[in-house]
């Protein structure tokens, strides 16, 4: 029997429960999926927690690259999501962060605000930043 056998963690809005043979995601489309290894089966819930956000969202690596981005960035296209010249620069800004800790970036030239979330996915590979467009609100009209 593993040590690891019982741990359950939430992240990104989902549950990762360890069993025998591995990890389960609670919620996912096939019930009997299980991941061989943690950061499979957070990979799964970072990708699934981009996908339903209904703001533009990417994950960019260490490199400045969008390994990652949902439908609405396909549709507007990555450069004008993040253009590349600021890739880089808003990875930097996750590294002095925990993991699971926010930060905002305006971009420059413009008046568009990223939320920048570090997460540590795969320890092997270090941080990554998952970065969301946050859009302005305004007050309700009465």
């Amino acid at each position: 029997m593993s040590d690891r056998l019982g741990m359950i963690c939430g992240f990104l809005g989902g549950t990762i429960i360890a069993v025998e043979s591995g990890y389960k995601v609670f919620p996912h489309p096939k019930e009997d999926k299980i991941y061989n290894r943690l950061s499979d089966a957070k990979w799964f819930l970072t990708l699934r927690w981009c996908d339903n956000l209904s703001t533009p969202a990417g994950i960019i690596t260490n490199t400045g690259e969008l390994s990652f981005f949902n439908q609405i960035v396909l549709e507007m296209g990555e450069e004008q999501f993040i253009p590349r010249k600021y890739r880089q620069e808003i990875f930097a800004q996750c590294l002095h962060l925990h993991p699971d800790e926010t930060v905002t970036y305006l971009i420059p030239d413009s008046d568009r605000v990223m939320e920048i979330r570090a997460l540590t996915i795969d320890s092997r590979y270090g941080k990554v930043a998952l970065v969301s467009e946050l859009l302005e609100f305004s007050p309700l009209e009465s």
